[in-house]
């Protein structure tokens, strides 16, 4: 296990522990008083990572989902360490979906590693797959384009990896000793001779068809690759410098003299950061807490500054209402000053200028809104033309306001109060404002006293004709209309007489109406 830190954009390290249980518990003081809480990438590269291609029905949806699920199991039941990634779909028959199925066949490999993780409430991103992540290596390099049959060769801290591409995409990775038993240095030219026969055994590749394979090493190793290495109809060799390859790929090595791919890959998934090639269970709790918690210190940081600017805001609309405040009060005091200076000028005024303006709005509030008998009588000449056998008798307007008495019967013609040599102390009162019209408008009344002119033996005829004037006047929506006494007694109490002939000198039949209308 080598642990490498990864802070402002670079790269630093190693810190390596040994696969045993003091390895472990180094390991673990490390995390613990170094890096604590520090999310951390498990970037596997061992012998046990098993690659299946397989060919599946197209698909979609929860089913094809669950499909791929089950073969997943089929295929690796003995560990939770494994993905399916579709490729694309078959040219052939029903054009079924190419999948590519990986697992980590050995997961005891990876427990004792997770569980000091899990110990110490490390986040783990993700568990991540060397050969898995040297597509997006390839297809930064744009080999993709360039060569169908594409096998790249790394040499890895655990080996040498070798790994299959088929138009851009993985198929088949091995990882081979880098050294054999007798620690001899293994001959890349056999090796990748021995890949390419498996690769034709297997059908990924036709028997003719020509395979580039792409050696990347620094300069020491590639010179003795180059001497085992002889291209033939059926094999190219490209070989090219760890540090063109890596600046090609935008990645910054630590150290340009490192002998090894390990660096380009960590620098290439901490750049990218892709989603967990691995799928994680139990082990990737503590990373999605700490994604709440940064996602809540991000929501509290944003709520905070926008606080500050509505603050500023507010601090600033503040200042500058100050600023017109000040200004405006030295308009004020200049054109009191003008003011002054010029009545100063000025003969002495009989009224002060407040009295003045006092008495010009009183007179457009009488102008508009005092009250005045021409509308009540507008309607009441509108309905005696509808009704024309009614004649009116008497007519009393009055003001009705709260602070006056109810007219009476008798009572003459006057807004609120009758005149006259006869007045007393109380009719000499002021007038209040609420009959002149200020504030608004008062309602008004006027007591109708008036007659039927027909015959006084044609009954319903006097009665219909009271009515239909009462219901002509009731017609304006602002009026409303009483009656105060009807043409004839109809009384319970009321003694009823006469004769159908028509008496000579008989007077008109009265009735009385009480109109109010609303302001």
């Amino acid at each position: 296990m080598d642990a490498w830190l990864w802070d402002a954009g670079r790269l630093s390290g190693p810190a390596s522990f040994a696969a045993t249980r003091a390895g472990v518990d180094a390991f673990v003081d490390y995390l613990e008083h170094h890096h604590p809480g520090t999310p951390a990438l498990l970037l596997v590269d061992i012998v046990e990572e098993d690659f299946q291609r397989l060919l599946l029905p197209h698909v979609g949806g929860k089913a094809g989902r669950n499909l791929m699920e089950r073969r997943l199991l089929q295929q690796y039941r003995d560990t939770p360490y494994r993905q399916a990634t579709i490729q694309g779909r078959s040219e052939e028959g029903r054009r079924d979906d190419i999948v590519l199925c990986s697992a980590l066949t050995n997961p005891v490999l990876l427990l004792p590693w997770t569980d000091a993780l899990e110990l110490l409430k490390t986040p783990l991103a993700g568990i991540y797959s060397v050969p898995l992540l040297s597509e997006e290596l390839v297809d930064r390099l744009g080999l993709d384009m360039e060569h169908e049959h594409l096998l790249v060769v790394t040499p890895q801290s655990a080996g040498v990896r070798q790994s299959y591409f088929h138009r851009g995409c993985l198929k088949f990775s091995r990882l081979t000793p880098s050294a054999d038993r007798e620690g001899v240095a293994v001959n890349a030219g056999v090796e990748t001779a021995r890949t390419q026969q498996f690769l034709v055994s297997v059908r990924l590749i036709e028997r003719g068809e020509q395979l580039h394979a792409v050696m990347m090493a620094q300069d020491g190793e590639l010179e003795r690759w180059s001497a085992q290495c002889e291209n033939g109809p059926e094999t190219v060799y490209h070989f090219i410098p760890l540090g063109i390859a890596a600046g090609l790929a935008g990645v910054a090595l630590p150290d340009e003299d490192t002998p090894l791919a390990d660096p380009m890959f960590l620098y290439l998934l901490a750049r990218t950061r892709p989603a967990s090639h691995y799928m994680l269970g139990a082990e990737g709790r503590y990373y999605r807490l700490w994604q709440m918690r940064q996602t809540l210190k991000a929501s509290s940081a944003a709520v905070a500054a926008c606080a500050l600017l509505w603050v500023g805001g507010n601090l600033w609309g503040y200042a500058e209402a100050q600023r017109d405040g000040e200004r405006m009060n030295r308009e004020a005091a200049g054109y009191d000053a003008s003011y002054r200076a010029n009545m100063s000028d000025m003969p002495p005024s009989l009224a002060p200028t407040a009295n003045m303006k006092a008495a010009v709005t009183i007179e457009r509030l009488l102008a508009t809104q005092a009250p005045a008998p021409i509308d009540m009588m507008g309607m009441l000449s509108a309905a005696l033309d509808k009704v024309p056998q009614v004649q009116v008798v008497r007519l009393d307007w009055r003001v009705a306001a709260d602070s006056l008495p109810a007219p009476g019967p008798g009572a003459g013609l006057g807004a609120g109060r009758a005149g006259g040599a006869g007045s007393t102390e109380a009719d000499a009162a002021p007038i209040p404002s609420r009959v002149l019209g200020i504030p608004s408008k008062p309602p008004q009344t006027l007591r109708v006293e008036a007659q039927v002119a027909l015959m006084s033996n044609n009954a319903r005829g006097i009665l219909d004709s009271m009515n239909a004037f009462a219901q002509e006047l009731a017609r304006n929506p602002k009026l409303t209309v009483a009656i105060e006494r009807t043409v004839l007694d109809i009384s319970p109490g009321a003694k009823l007489s006469g004769s159908t002939a028509a008496a000579a000198g008989d007077k008109p039949a009265q009735f009385i109406l009480n109109l109010s209308l609303a302001p």
